[in-house]
């Protein structure tokens, strides 16, 4: 239950982030002169008056020291005040990126149950950091304004059984191609008196078209259905994207260097058409390159949203 919630938060966390932004950037004054505790905590108790279930908030100072009581949903805990901040994740985030930030889930010190931080920095005037505003949700709270639209569940669950759907379908292809591809080798070909180079191309063909079907499908089952992101700078459907064309690619390769040695013993005049193919996976090769790249530097901004 753990990891699946993890798994939510992680999908809905540009939505959770939006919506803590837009609570801070409603209620917190920020670059105004003359700004204070007193003028900030009021504002503060507001938001968690509002927010059903929050757990906490409190205000650390420039340097990561906590100034204020940890105010929770029934008390305040005036043990929190003058405790180091500074090395914590809804600090350092918040005072690196300039603007409303959110942790990973962690377990709270008060329920021990997991929570999330949201922390908005305030600046003066002149732009020098003063405070920085920390939220604690718990974690299903969080959950629930992830997906504040039930489309969202039910859509999420339909795709997730199409993918299935999808990825049992190719398998099943990639099994025939095999099964075939194995048949009209070792069985028509070794077991046959006379071995025809055509067959022998084809029977490989086959059965390298039945490993990229099957390479694709694995991809869709840990991506899609299952959630594995194994790469972090390339998740969800660029990963299954990037895992495709590299199958594509390395079909093609094969489908060149066999026509190479076929054209090369059957007919020199078409090696032109072998080297065609080479061009089309160098550029293949470099139109990857450049997607990886770009969906690497988007991600990166992503995560760091």
């Amino acid at each position: 239950m753990v990891a699946s919630d993890i798994q939510n938060f992680a999908e809905g966390r540009t939505k959770v982030r939006a919506y803590f932004c837009y609570l801070f950037s409603k209620n917190i004054p920020n670059r105004l002169p003359s700004l204070s505790v007193e003028m900030i905590m009021p504002r503060m108790l507001k938001i968690k008056a509002d927010l059903e279930n929050c757990e906490g908030v409190y205000l650390l100072d420039h340097r990561g020291v906590q100034i204020t009581p940890t105010y929770t949903a029934n008390a305040q805990i005036d043990d929190d005040t003058g405790k180091i901040r500074a090395d914590r994740a809804y600090y350092y985030r918040a005072v690196r990126e300039g603007r409303c930030s959110i942790t990973d889930p962690y377990p709270s010190l008060i329920t021990q149950e997991l929570t999330v931080t949201a922390s908005q920095p305030i600046y003066s005037e002149s732009g020098v950091l003063k405070y920085v505003a920390c939220l604690d949700m718990p974690l299903d709270e969080v959950l629930k304004i992830a997906h504040l639209n039930k489309s969202d569940a039910f859509f999420s669950k339909f795709f997730k059984f199409s993918y299935a759907m999808y990825s049992f379908a190719l398998i099943a292809v990639a099994i025939f191609l095999f099964a075939h591809g194995v048949k009209s080798f070792f069985v028509e070909e070794v077991a046959g008196t006379n071995l025809i180079i055509d067959d022998m191309f084809m029977a490989t063909i086959l059965l390298t078209l039945s490993l990229a079907i099957f390479d694709l499908a694995k991809t869709l089952i840990e991506e899609e259905i299952l959630g594995r992101h194994k790469e972090q700078n390339i998740s969800g459907p660029h990963k299954t994207m990037v895992k495709f064309l590299g199958s594509i690619i390395i079909a093609l390769s094969i489908e060149a260097l066999m026509l190479v040695f076929k054209f090369a013993i059957t007919d020199p005049e078409k090696l032109i058409y072998a080297t065609y193919i080479i061009g089309g996976v160098a550029v293949l090769i470099l139109s990857l390159a450049v997607y990886i790249k770009f969906t690497k530097v988007r991600n990166s901004s992503d995560s760091d949203s």
